[in-house]
């Protein structure tokens, strides 16, 4: 494949489009949420504690209830998750990490669209997102969409 100028207009582009969304506020509310969350000596402790907890929970999965640590690990890990959902810092994090998504999705859509109706784009997890099916596609006919 050769460079053309078509091809250099397109990068060009593509990299005026990478800085608009690095420099877009909800990248910029990102950033400040993750620094948030990562700056605190005591919540950084906190994850790391519960990332070795989730380890240790992956090991007692694979022996289940006979496993002899299965009440402790599954309850510490309970208490562990709990505690940090209820941290108004990762809350806000994970929001802006959702906003941050819901912006790529969406600009993925665009262009993809601008090629062509037909090219395939994420379009996020389709349970939180709003769409005219309110069933799903695999709802059992009760889908209004047009696939």
């Amino acid at each position: 494949m050769m460079m053309t100028d078509e091809w250099m207009s397109i990068i060009e582009k593509a990299e005026t489009l990478s800085d608009m969304i690095l420099s877009s506020e909800i990248i910029n509310e990102y950033r400040r949420a993750n620094h948030a969350v990562y700056s605190d000596k005591l919540l950084a402790k906190a994850i790391y504690d519960f990332t070795n907890m989730k380890e240790r929970y992956e090991e007692v999965q694979r022996f289940g209830r006979y496993h002899p640590d299965y009440k402790t690990v599954m309850k510490d890990i309970r208490i562990q998750k709990r505690n940090l959902d209820m941290n108004e810092q990762i809350a806000a994090l994970r929001i802006a990490e959702n906003d941050v998504q819901n912006l790529l999705n969406e600009v993925s859509a665009i262009i993809a669209k601008s090629v062509s109706d037909s090219v395939k784009a994420p379009a996020g997890d389709g349970f939180f997102t709003d769409s005219s099916c309110g069933g799903g596609c695999g709802s059992g006919g009760s889908c209004s969409c047009s696939a």
